[in-house]
């Protein structure tokens, strides 16, 4: 995508195998983090569903019911924690989820077994 801005999920070891590291659980709670808010959790949602599987804040505000700055400040944490990636059009950003970082963050989360199982099919 042209004019793509999004940060890099950072590579974290599963945390059902070894002992996590300090580092690596410091960047895991800032991932988190951006998941902790019902607000982001229903943009994920709204994205995700969305017609393209991409939106803009003026696509988001009415279902969220929340302002454009509000809106937008969701949006950014997001982005920033690289959950989403934006995409700038004309005068209009479009957001669209980064599957490999939330195939990331359910692997990360999935015990080592079941990992087994799903890539054994």
């Amino acid at each position: 995508m042209e004019g793509v801005g999004t940060a890099k999920m950072p590579a974290i070891s599963p945390l059902a195998g070894e002992p996590i590291k300090r580092a690596d659980a410091e960047r895991l709670a800032g991932v988190l983090k951006a998941f902790a808010d019902p607000a982001r959790l229903r943009l994920l949602s709204l994205i995700q569903s969305a017609p393209e599987g991409e939106a803009s804040v003026s696509d988001l505000t009415a279902p969220l019911g929340l302002s454009q700055p509000t809106v937008s400040h969701h949006l950014r944490i997001l982005t920033e924690a690289g959950l989403l990636e934006r995409e700038k059009r004309g005068v209009w950003a479009y957001y669209r989820l980064v599957p490999s970082a939330i195939a990331a963050i359910a692997d990360l989360l999935t015990p080592p077994r079941k990992r087994a199982t799903k890539k054994a099919r």
